[in-house]
């Protein structure tokens, strides 16, 4: 009997297999699109930032302590993204319709002001921070992750989603971060805006 042959084809994936992920992806983040040109000059010119809190600023979840006080958590990254942009001399708001203490306290630690929580119609929140700033709608960017987000989103100059937003969401977005909301996707925001202004104009570069 002859001897068996050893092939050395490559070995075709079974069926149903799941692709490798992607190095430096996030579990359960969808991948990030390309950035588009009209994109990069709609970043390139924002003036004020105003941040979704639950879900963007935090991963969405609420904590309950046993005296029913609620705990948020907060990425150390998102707030040094905070700190370019104030740095840069771009305004920075918050704008929730969930109101709670501790979104007060980050939001003083990273010196974000104003802050309107407890914003139930978020469309006139969003007209009163672009007249208390002086800004038009086409200079200020929005970041969402779910539905009550859609209206600001479709006002501003430049929307942007978090990774794991909700798919009308990030079908509304000009830009979607590679990170997930509560994981890095302000800090992206911000290197993205800043990066876009520095250039003036992006032909086409990556999310990231």
């Amino acid at each position: 009997m002859a001897p068996r042959v050893k092939s050395s084809a490559p070995r075709r994936p079974a069926l149903g297999a799941r692709p490798p992920q992607r190095a430096g992806a996030e579990p359960g983040a969808r991948p990030a699109r390309r950035a588009s040109a009209e994109a990069g000059q709609r970043a390139g010119r924002v003036r004020l930032v105003v941040l979704d809190v639950d879900g963007v600023l935090t991963d969405g979840r609420l904590y309950f302590g046993a005296d029913g006080e609620v705990l948020k958590v907060f990425d150390v990254r998102d707030g040094h993204g905070v700190r370019l942009l104030r740095e840069a001399g771009l305004g920075v708001a918050l704008l929730s319709s969930r109101a709670s203490p501790i979104v007060a306290r980050r939001a003083a630690e990273l010196d974000i002001g104003p802050v309107l929580q407890g914003e139930r119609d978020k469309l006139a929140g969003l007209d009163r921070l672009l007249s208390a700033a002086g800004v038009q709608a086409a200079e200020c960017a929005y970041m969402g992750d779910d539905w009550p987000d859609l209206p600001v989103m479709a006002r501003v100059g430049f929307a942007a989603a978090v990774a794991d937003a909700a798919p009308e969401v990030r079908r509304a977005a000009h830009w979607i971060a590679p990170a997930r909301g509560g994981r890095g996707a302000v800090r992206a925001l911000a290197e993205y805006v800043l990066r876009c202004r520095r250039r003036g104009t992006v032909g086409g570069g990556a999310d990231a």
